[in-house]
């Protein structure tokens, strides 16, 4: 008996490692990682800072799981190589989809695992929120550069401040959902957390934009 929970014991310990080691690589990974908004500080320049921060913001920003929800037409993208929508959805009004075929039909309150599909099928997107951003914030085709005077523009970001889009960055659960995508998509990098810190640098050096 004893050696059975000696066997045991070594085999929680072994998986405990494992389970160090994986978080570790993920965080070592720089696909997966952000720079912290204090790795930053070394830039004398505070305009040169500030587009510093929104650049290491910009991973975020640009990567599919964000941009596949700004498009630049009526019809969501997905996945990591942004194709179009499939089945075929729109818009509509509010960006929840048009009757019969609503955003809801499909994407419930959360992510829901996918069970004897096709391999690159593991998991369907949720979110009680889940919608389409309004065209004038699409993002799609767009540099850095012309996204960050986006974000910063009321007439373009749904009336917001910048303190607002601090805000929205680092606590809407939607955004937060770039980061618990579900099982066979890649979440976006880092943390909700560190990507708020970052946004929030930003617009304390005084939000300037890549040129």
């Amino acid at each position: 008996m004893n050696r059975n929970l000696a066997y045991v014991s070594m085999a929680v310990a072994i998986n405990a490692a494992l389970a160090v080691s994986n978080i570790s690589m993920a965080q070592d990974n720089p696909v997966n990682a952000l720079k912290p908004a204090s790795a930053f500080q070394a830039i004398a320049d505070e305009n040169q800072r500030s587009v510093a921060l929104f650049e290491e913001a910009g991973k975020v920003i640009q990567h599919p799981r964000c941009v596949n929800c700004h498009p630049a037409t009526d019809r969501p993208l997905q996945s990591m190589s942004m194709h179009v929508h499939q089945p075929p959805v729109t818009r509509g009004e509010a960006g929840m989809g048009v009757p019969g075929m609503m955003c809801s039909t499909c994407h419930g309150p959360e992510n829901v695992k996918v069970v004897g599909q096709a391999e690159t099928i593991k998991s369907i997107p949720g979110n009680g929120n889940w919608h389409l951003a309004p065209i004038e914030m699409a993002w799609e085709g767009k540099s850095l550069g012309q996204i960050c005077s986006q974000i910063k523009d009321p007439q373009r970001n749904g009336g917001k401040t910048l303190d607002q889009i601090v805000e929205h960055m680092a606590h809407d659960d939607l955004v937060g959902w770039g980061w618990q995508p579900g099982e066979g998509r890649e979440p976006v990098p880092g943390t909700q957390a560190e990507f708020g810190e970052l946004i929030r640098a930003w617009v304390e050096t005084g939000a300037a934009c890549p040129s």
